[in-house]
């Protein structure tokens, strides 16, 4: 089984996408309570950009202050990454990949069969890719569900291909 996925089609750049390496980045986020939230959707884009932003201007006003004292953790890093269910959002490898302004559709081909939907509708989509802090190795190497968890319970599996239309 190959467990680096493509992204190509109507894209200026064709991405090698590798799922073993996500566990690393800093924008995944916890599955298990990903589709229970009733907060406000922004984009963790917008959210970085605001956090920045307000300590920017704290600082600026108030002058630096040393580093508040934190509590320990009730878990490791390691404990939680080893234990976890992540996942990662489909619109930082399609933005970028830099979709031509006239693509419009997003196709998931799986082994399973392929699934068109519309370019919007990937850029809300989200990618599973570690059940209890182990790779999707059997059905994997990514699961894809819609961004409004319609197929939370029936993800689909067994990607190889997503290709901009």
């Amino acid at each position: 089984m190959d467990f680096v996925l493509e992204m190509t089609g109507n894209v200026k750049y064709k991405l090698a996408i590798d799922p073993g390496v996500f566990i690393f980045d800093e924008r995944k986020f916890d599955l298990t309570t990903y589709f229970d939230r009733d907060e406000d959707l922004e984009s963790e884009e917008e959210k970085y950009l605001k956090a920045v932003s307000s300590h920017w201007d704290r600082e600026l006003i108030e002058g630096s202050a040393p580093p508040e004292k934190k509590s320990k953790p009730n878990k490791s890093l390691k404990e939680t990454i080893s234990t976890g269910t992540f996942a990662i959002a489909l619109s930082h490898f399609i933005k970028n990949a830099v979709p031509d302004a006239n693509a419009s559709v997003l196709e998931v081909q799986s082994e399973d069969g392929d699934v068109e939907l519309s370019l919007e509708d990937g850029m809300k989509a989200i990618l599973g890719f570690s059940l209890k802090g182990k790779p999707l190795r059997e059905d994997g190497p990514v699961h894809f569900y819609y961004g409004d968890g319609r197929n939370k319970d029936n993800p689909i599996k067994n990607i190889r291909k997503f290709i901009i239309k």
